[in-house]
């Protein structure tokens, strides 16, 4: 923060300067720095807003259409897109774990593998449920329809953590892989989906050809699964301790985009919004991240909408 403040003494002063000798061209490069160090600061808050416990490590990204049939399957294809679009502009690795395609378009649902610094710290801030708004392209009469999809997020968990799965408490079902990957998926079931008993959860991987691969995919994504779902257990435990907190409920709706019968993404958590629709679901999703990590971590001043 030192280096920091020096430079906006640095610029201070040449912009004083350009001022005092009417020298436009010196004010222009003032203000230009002056925007450049404003976003210095910003990554620089940011960073220490990403102090979790796991904010460093890769994520694990599933999205899941709601009800509505194709609506809503099209509108998962749609977010799915957002987000590899975003993971492309942060330079991060994508490998899909799993994906279903929906009956007529879009997916049924998708979980993927995202790898770069600090993946889980920014793309927590994306967990929950997603509204869109729009005209529907599959709807002759032109309607307007409204669709939900639903977006959870777990940290790549290092197997030194301490995560016990008994056999007894788990079901592992395979069958053939639906996706792309050329003959071999139609002729072997080597696509795996692992059921945990006791709570419910449900875990696939088809993307290896090898069964044993798919396997300890699937049970590498269960354990984080079930890690995530202790801390979650805690959060609930050390919120009702606090009564005068608002709770915020897994799977409550987070954002809305509304396409029609105006253009409008707005964030219902931090109230951050933009008209620019496009942009965001082209990969744009940073000033909501900002500002989520701002208020969850109680710093006034949150990302300005775009």
């Amino acid at each position: 923060m030192e280096r920091l403040a020096a430079r906006l003494e640095d610029l201070e002063v040449l912009l004083e300067m350009g001022r005092e000798e009417e020298d436009e061209e010196t004010i222009a490069e003032a203000w230009e720095g002056a925007e450049t160090l404003e976003q210095e600061v910003r990554r620089s808050e940011l960073s220490r807003l990403l102090s979790g416990p796991h904010d460093k490590n890769n994520a694990i990204v599933t999205i899941h259409a709601g009800a509505g049939g194709t609506e809503a399957q099209d509108w998962a294809d749609m977010l799915l897109r957002m987000y590899l679009r975003w993971c492309e502009g942060r330079g991060f690795s994508i490998t899909m774990l799993d994906q279903m395609p929906g009956e007529e378009a879009g997916i049924k649902g998708a979980t993927f593998l995202v790898k770069g610094p600090y993946a889980y710290g920014y793309l927590k801030a994306e967990a929950g449920v997603h509204r869109l708004v729009r005209i529907s392209p599959f709807d002759a009469s032109g309607r307007r329809h409204t669709s939900f999809a639903s977006v959870f997020v777990v940290p790549e968990i290092d197997d030194t953590i301490d995560i016990e799965i008994n056999d007894k408490d788990i079901r592992v079902d395979t069958y053939r892989a639906s996706g792309a990957g050329g003959q071999h998926v139609n002729k072997t079931s080597s696509a795996v989906r692992i059921t945990h008993l006791p709570t419910g959860i449900v875990v696939q991987c088809q993307n290896e050809r090898s069964q044993h691969k798919n396997r300890a995919i699937a049970m590498k994504i269960l354990k984080a699964r079930l890690y995530q779902r202790e801390l979650a257990r805690r959060e609930e435990e050390k919120q009702k301790l606090h009564s005068d907190k608002k709770e915020i409920a897994f799977g409550s709706q987070i954002r809305s985009y509304i396409l029609q019968p105006y253009q409008l993404v707005k964030d219902h958590r931090t109230g951050v919004e933009t008209g620019n629709v496009k942009e965001v679901l082209d990969g744009s999703i940073d000033p909501f991240i900002e500002a989520y990590l701002r208020t969850s971590a109680g710093v006034d001043g949150g990302a300005r909408p775009s």
